[in-house]
């Protein structure tokens, strides 16, 4: 088995690779729940005892409109007791192409984690944004591509569970406020790239149900390779108004995006871990207004355990 399993990973990243090349996904940064830690997957090793977990991290996705992003984050998460945990993160975004950029603090994650049981936990948490989702580029309001945040307000609830070593996790993130987005396409002129965004003046989104099935396996003492399957329904078709002040739906913006994602944990030592995640779609909406699509994303996280 030790000699078949790299073989097996190594097939696995390239089909990964190939399928995000004709592919568009919501990349698991996207609106944020699956990328909270407690909805991660992890390998249940001495670690988890450790009362102070920190992580920083950088990642990258390709986006639509040929845009690059690029986020950074830190993380905390302090063991208050054997069965719960608090959980503080903190997000940037910066956006590439089309001659425009823009970079700016993202959100603030902030969640509790409870033990209900051996195998059980459940998360209650919220995103609490640092943008209303409106920066402007002349005087003209930018896409949803280009700004940092959604400029929601989420309410995050989850709840996992473990059968031996499959991880199980069903979760929904729910706007509870709306942002300030101002963008509408017909502003612009027909030469500008920007005239083919989707509009998202006064953006109404919908919120997200997730699942996650996550099967961890390791390699000698120090590596755990992790496939994950992540589908992720958008519950109903987002919102704008026109340039003539009428409300509409965007058509295909309700659906399924279908997700392999790939963990590869290296524990350099009793204190020290380094993770590298990829993420690649399968299934995609036909519409995704909020600027969370992804080509191909890939994310380096650094721990310290202590």
């Amino acid at each position: 088995m030790s000699l078949k399993l790299p073989l097996r990973l190594i097939l696995f990243i390239g089909l990964s690779f190939l399928a995000t090349e004709e592919n568009h996904a919501q990349g698991c940064s996207d609106a944020g729940v699956c990328t909270i830690d407690s909805f991660k997957p992890h390998d249940h090793d001495e670690n988890d005892e450790r009362q102070n977990t920190f992580k920083a991290g950088l990642n990258y996705g390709a986006a639509d409109y040929d845009i690059a992003v690029f986020g950074t984050y830190i993380d905390y998460r302090r063991k208050v007791s054997d069965r719960l945990s608090l959980d503080a993160k903190l997000t940037t975004l910066s956006q590439s192409g089309n001659d425009i950029s823009n970079f700016g603090l993202s959100d603030i994650y902030v969640n509790g984690n409870y033990k209900v049981g051996k195998n059980a936990s459940l998360t209650l948490g919220f995103k609490i944004p640092l943008s209303d989702a409106n920066s402007k580029e002349n005087g003209l309001a930018l896409p949803m591509d280009y700004q940092s945040s959604l400029g929601t307000f989420d309410l995050v609830v989850g709840i996992g569970y473990a059968i031996k070593k499959l991880q199980l996790l069903a979760a929904i993130q729910q706007p509870l406020t709306q942002n300030n987005n101002g963008f509408l396409s017909d502003l612009y002129p027909s030469v500008s790239p920007l005239s083919e965004f989707q509009s998202t003046n006064q953006f109404k989104r919908s919120g997200d149900v997730l699942l996650r099935a996550s099967y961890p396996l390791n390699i000698g003492k120090k590596f755990v390779f992790t496939p994950s399957l992540l589908p992720i329904y958008h519950l109903s078709n987002d919102k704008f108004t026109d340039i003539d002040g009428i409300e509409k739906e965007i058509d295909g913006s309700q659906g399924l995006t279908l997700n392999w994602n790939t963990y590869f944990d290296y524990h350099i030592n009793e204190k020290h871990a380094l993770q590298l995640s990829l993420g690649a779609p399968f299934i995609v909406r036909d519409a995704r207004p909020d600027g969370l699509t992804r080509s191909f994303v890939a994310n380096l996280e650094y721990r310290i355990y202590f």
